[in-house]
């Protein structure tokens, strides 16, 4: 990312979670610790289904009394009625500010230029009252500003940032093989942990218990995890969700699960079949699958 380039997400939205029992209701329901979340920190983490399949990932930053969830636009009205489904008796109130605030992200270099910022992942601070923290995923994803939308050209100027493609970002995360939209092709098609979830910090195996933690603690201590969404690039044709991908022997490594601009795949990457530097075959296409750097396994 260049240093002066800004990117104005509109695919994201905006909760706000609030109330005496905010923090102990997020708690009870995310797969990471809410105690990693302060003035000074901001984590990653996501909603499972009971099963521990994937439903919701989102990035949560304190703000004022509460918490705000960073997630993605087409996901956030069923993430706000999944959330008020678990409100019960609880003392919470959960808001929709996707029409007040917007996201913006900018690179890793702008934001070491800040003042008492620190380099790692998730560390946030206040600019004019406004959040502003390193991307608790991976640092090469830069960092992202939650502001409000009336302030944010004027903010944007006096940050010396300019407005740039979105696409640049999108295609960044995309390579990194972290998923940037179309999050909705995901749920309840794997789970949490085959989302990499541990390795972008999103999963905290210490914690007590929470929607999901009983088939994701299982995959991990029985090291069950032999399938992993990765990043997939066409070379030719054309891809179909749900499609099965083949080796050049016709055996069966990998399912896709989004077909669009950036797609991904449910990949057997312990399989013997697989060979990340192959090329790999749907019905309509050739695909490479890219396995991030981050996977060490």
């Amino acid at each position: 990312m260049n240093i002066k380039n800004v990117y104005i997400l509109d695919d994201r939205a905006i909760l706000y979670i609030n109330g005496e029992d905010a923090k102990v209701f997020l708690q009870n329901l995310i797969s990471n610790d809410i105690n990693r979340v302060s003035d000074v920190n901001s984590c990653f983490s996501s909603l499972l289904t009971p099963q521990g399949k994937f439903l919701y990932e989102f990035i949560i930053v304190k703000h004022k009394s509460g918490y705000l969830l960073d997630c993605e636009k087409t996901q956030a009205e069923e993430l706000f009625k999944q959330l008020s489904l678990y409100k019960l008796r609880s003392k919470v109130e959960i808001l929709n500010l996707s029409n007040e605030f917007v996201v913006a992200a900018f690179s890793h270099e702008k934001f070491l230029t800040f003042n008492e910022v620190k380099d790692q992942l998730g560390c946030t601070i206040k600019y004019r009252e406004d959040p502003i923290f390193l991307d608790p995923r991976n640092k090469d994803l830069g960092a992202r500003l939650i502001i409000n939308l009336e302030k944010l050209y004027l903010s944007l100027k006096k940050l010396d940032l300019h407005d740039a493609n979105p696409k640049e970002y999108y295609s960044l995360s995309h390579s990194l093989g972290i998923v940037p939209k179309d999050l909705n092709k995901l749920k309840d098609k794997l789970f949490g942990i085959e989302c990499n979830f541990e390795e972008l910090n999103g999963i905290d195996f210490k914690k007590g218990c929470y929607v999901g933690q009983e088939n994701t603690a299982r995959i991990k201590l029985k090291n069950k995890l032999s399938k992993r969404l990765f990043p997939i690039n066409v070379i030719n044709g054309k891809l179909h969700e749900g499609e099965s991908i083949y080796n050049n022997n016709e055996v069966e490594i990998g399912k896709v699960l989004i077909d669009s601009d950036y797609p991904f795949a449910l990949v057997k990457y312990l399989k013997e079949n697989f060979n990340e530097k192959a090329n790999f075959k749907t019905k309509d296409a050739s695909i490479n699958i890219n396995k991030p750097d981050w996977i060490k396994n």
